[in-house]
């Protein structure tokens, strides 16, 4: 064999080689650059599908206590409340007291001027003397029959009457200082000294707010869960961020045929420290508790018939009736229908159906957790 045909020979060689090289690289670029397009496609479709999903807010079905309750409003009042009237007329000598000051049941409020009741005192009881004396010598002189009967019967009961004008006048000199009928705090004063008093006045005004009192007029169908005893709780408007204990006192045995209401009388004693009669209260008389209960947020409940939510599986929502128990603030109780840990809908619930794809905001979306060990594969074998 000649040199020029073994350079040509080994030269078709490698020429070969290198064909069946540069094709075979070709054909490894062409399926990568076919499958790079597959992924992103199929990145594509999947963010397209997220972004069609209806952004919605969930919570998840949780277990709490949750206490049956009814709710109602009423205005404090004072359990014990006096108007003291002044029992006889007379110029004020002194007053004792003044508005906001606390008193005693017995204790001076004011002085009147007691002369004019004095002397009353004084005419009365001379005459009852002298009838004393009369009907001494009555009772010695009938003995010796110088006196008749009649004669002593009728100053006995002149002595009786006399007695009785008396006492009377004894007690118009007591009305002449004005003593409080009740503990309490001074409310209202309607006097000064000097001021000429009439008969049967208000003066003053008592209110013992030692123990207060609000009255609901409650629906006649709670009349069997309601009874006295039952722990209340009251929020007043003048004491925000404040909540006062109390206890149901007395209810009604009697529903008011006009209104189809009984009264509930609530009392909250020395606990209630700060509350003052007249004020505006919102009242909860709890009647019953469930220690684990399964709630979710009112906000979840839908509107439109029987009580549903919207339960939130594998990114749609489906529409689930409940059977509701009970109620206590934003809560509600669900007795059946749903399972501890079930997401359901609480913000967005108008654009939904069943079977609506949503994004819960908030939560990782499902199709990225599933596009990024993809994507992850996908640069390895590059």
């Amino acid at each position: 064999m000649s040199r020029i045909s073994f350079l040509h020979g080994r030269t078709g060689t490698c020429a070969a080689a290198l064909l069946i090289t540069t094709t075979l690289l070709l054909s490894g670029c062409g399926a990568g650059a076919g499958t790079a397009d597959a992924q992103a496609a199929e990145k594509d479709a999947k963010a397209d599908k997220a972004a069609e999903a209806v952004p919605v807010e969930a919570v998840a079905a949780t277990r709490r206590a949750v206490a049956a309750s009814y709710t109602g409003t009423a205005a404090l009042e004072a359990r014990a409340e006096s108007q003291v009237v002044a029992k006889t007329s007379g110029v004020a000598l002194a007053v004792l007291v003044e508005e906001g000051q606390p008193v005693r049941a017995g204790q001076p409020l004011v002085r009147l001027d007691p002369d004019r009741a004095r002397l009353a005192v004084a005419q009365s009881e001379a005459v009852m003397r002298k009838l004393e004396n009369n009907y001494q010598r009555a009772q010695k002189l009938i003995g010796q029959q110088m006196v008749s009967a009649a004669d002593v019967d009728q100053i006995k009961y002149d002595l009786e009457n006399a007695r009785a004008q008396y006492r009377l006048a004894t007690l118009e000199l007591s009305y002449t200082t004005v003593v409080a009928p009740i503990s309490g705090v001074i409310a209202s004063r309607s006097i000064k000294t000097g001021n000429f008093v009439q008969i049967n006045t208000p003066i003053f005004r008592i209110v013992d707010n030692s123990r207060l009192e609000a009255t609901l007029n409650v629906p006649e169908r709670e009349l069997a869960t309601l009874r006295a005893g039952q722990p209340v709780t009251l929020v007043a408007d003048a004491l925000p961020g404040k909540s006062f204990p109390g206890v149901v006192d007395r209810i009604s045995p009697v529903v008011d045929a006009g209104s189809g209401t009984f009264r509930v009388v609530s009392g909250f004693g020395e606990d209630a420290q700060g509350l003052q009669p007249g004020m505006f209260g919102r009242i909860r008389i709890d009647y019953d508790q469930r220690a684990d209960a399964l709630v979710v947020p009112r906000l979840a409940l839908l509107d439109d018939g029987d009580p549903a939510v919207f339960r939130v599986r594998a990114g749609k929502v489906a529409r689930v009736p409940v059977k509701l128990g009970y109620a206590e603030g934003p809560w509600v109780e669900i007795r059946d229908g749903l399972a501890p840990g079930d997401q359901v809908v609480t913000a967005g619930k108008v654009a939904l159906r069943d079977g609506t794809a949503v994004q819960v905001i908030g939560a990782k979306p499902a199709t990225a957790a599933a596009a990024t060990p993809n994507a992850k594969k996908a640069e390895s074998r590059q």
